[in-house]
């Protein structure tokens, strides 16, 4: 077995003599770990729209649904809003979006918004041309982006019209994100997907912010509109339930906006980065897809030059993150991967020294559930990611917790990424609890290609100790860490070499506990390959 060494020493407080020192990557691979599974799986039940946290609580053209977004540097910053009510039906008629302006009034005291930004507004349909379905069209969404910021400072604002009476926002406060350079931090970083809106939800998200996260990442799966019918009826599965009685995959559109109330003491405060999931998708009339996802979320496109919604990056601090879609075109000659090699190209390890990437499904996951759906993107990607040194990769989709060693290719090795999936009970589908290597589990390998997975790429294994077989034996080797639970996790990155990941389970939210910890340790001086300055300090 190989050791890695070579990184600097971490310089930390000595903890008490009780407790044990996480372990670190340095240590190499760690030995694979199964969590036996608990009785305890959460209340994967959806809030009512009965629920006083997702009704409407504002009159008139007061904003509703604040949420705040990082541009791609700390300097600029994104405060997004709805005003009016959305409307169900037959027939329905957007609002204007020009009846209300786009303002935000900021500054560094509650009492004195001195400065004023403005910005665009849009209205989204989602329309089914099947008699005795319901249409929806959206409240006015206003995106408006601020800019000459100062980075790690706390900013106060309003939004909304102030030429309306009662049309202005509270006053909410938010901070920017540290400078952009090789000693400075978000001091914590919270990551989760499949959010959904269930109990299990409101489990995380209280869980999520009683660790006060200065950023969080949302990789996907934020709604779960989709698992209901136009009329309100959900199901678990809508594939089980709905799909040979409906000549569209429906969607109740109003589960958008239950979320964006629920999620506005969080959003309004605490920046939050989104990214695709397949229960964005969405289709509706001619085609459409991910109406919802495009028009409600600001996204720094521009700023970042992929003028996509589906993928973009940003720094903050000394952290470049990539935000990749899973469900658009990321081949080799596609717009998504030519954009990429442009972005990391960019890259200056010697200010940005940590690469992180976020997308929705895992190229790495040993459930049975989604096992090697997402090949394709990897192979047409992995290489790339590799050859520029991409130090961690957080996914969602399957439900369930798994940490990987550092891997490429599917081979153990000292300079590939740590990949990191989360998971929640945000939708009514089951927690994953099966294994692909669990005796009599293994999937057969899917026949028909996925239209928004870029087709099937997962064969049988060639070389290894899965050579010929589709799955493995036992847990792989790259799997150091899976565990059946939902929660959240955070990153802390304490300096240019040296990350704490924590893995904080919903269970233990009035325990102080942690499911998985370790350090994540950079080697620059052994494994960046094409950054145009190693970051060696």
């Amino acid at each position: 077995m190989w050791m890695w060494r070579g990184s600097m020493p971490l310089l930390l407080l000595a903890p008490a003599a009780a407790v044990a020192e996480p372990a670190s990557t340095l240590e190499g691979p760690s030995r694979p770990v199964t969590v036996p599974l608990r009785e305890d799986r959460g209340h994967a039940v959806d809030l009512p729209d009965t629920d006083p946290r997702v009704q409407r609580r504002v009159t008139g053209w007061a904003p509703e649904q604040i949420a705040v977004a990082l541009s791609a540097a700390p300097t600029s910053a994104w405060v997004s809003w709805i005003t009016g009510d959305f409307q169900m039906g037959g027939a329905v008629k957007p609002l204007d979006p020009g009846t209300v302006g786009s303002v935000v009034r900021y500054g560094l005291a509650a009492d004195s918004l001195v400065r004023e930004a403005t910005g665009d507004a849009l209205v989204y349909s989602q329309l089914y041309p099947f008699e005795g379905l319901q249409n929806y069209t959206s409240g006015i969404i206003h995106h408006v982006r601020l800019q000459g910021l100062e980075p790690g400072t706390k900013y106060y604002y309003q939004c909304g019209d102030p030429s309306i009476p009662g049309a202005m926002s509270a006053v909410h406060a938010f901070r920017t994100m540290p400078a952009v350079g090789p000693r400075s931090y978000p001091g914590r970083i919270a990551v989760v997907g499949d959010l959904g809106l269930t109990y299990n939800t409101t489990s995380t998200v209280e869980h999520m912010a009683s660790n006060q996260p200065d950023l969080v990442l949302l990789l996907g799966d934020v709604s779960y509109a989709n698992l209901y019918l136009t009329n309100g009826t959900g199901t678990d599965c809508y594939s089980c339930s709905f799909a040979k009685s409906t000549p569209i995959h429906e969607t109740y559109q109003p589960r958008w906006d239950y979320w964006g109330r629920y999620m506005e003491p969080v959003t309004s405060s605490t920046p939050m980065m989104v990214v695709e999931g397949n229960h964005e998708i969405e289709q509706q009339i001619g085609n459409k897809t991910f109406a919802a996802y495009s028009a409600r979320f600001a996204f720094p496109s521009m700023e970042s030059e992929s003028f996509s919604p589906f993928y973009y990056s940003f720094d903050a601090g000394g952290i470049h993150f990539i935000m990749l879609a899973a469900y658009a075109d990321y081949s080799k000659s596609g717009e998504q991967y030519r954009w990429l090699e442009k972005d990391l190209a960019k890259v200056d390890r010697s200010v940005t020294p940590w690469l992180v990437a976020g997308w929705h499904a895992p190229w790495y996951s040993t459930y049975k559930a989604h096992y090697r759906e997402a090949e394709c993107m990897r192979v047409a990607m992995e290489e790339l990611l590799y050859s520029y040194g991409l130090d961690i990769v957080f996914t969602g989709h399957v439900h369930a917790y798994e940490r990987s060693n550092r891997v490429f290719n599917y081979t153990l090795d000292p300079c590939g990424a740590v990949h990191i999936s989360v998971g929640d009970g945000g939708n009514r589908e089951k927690m994953a609890t099966t294994h692909a290597d669990d005796p009599g589990r293994c999937p057969e390998p899917m026949s028909t290609p996925d239209a928004f997975m870029g087709g099937f790429c997962a064969f049988n294994f060639t070389s290894g100790p899965a050579a010929g077989s589709f799955c493995w034996d036992r847990q792989p080797d790259y799997s150091a860490y899976r565990e059946s639970s939902f929660g959240h996790g955070i990153l802390e990155v304490k300096n240019e070499t040296h990350a704490l990941w924590k893995w904080h389970r919903n269970q233990d939210l009035y325990q102080g506990a942690v499911g998985d910890e370790i350090y994540i340790v950079r080697e620059p001086e052994r494994c960046l390959l094409k950054s145009s300055i190693a970051a060696y300090f």
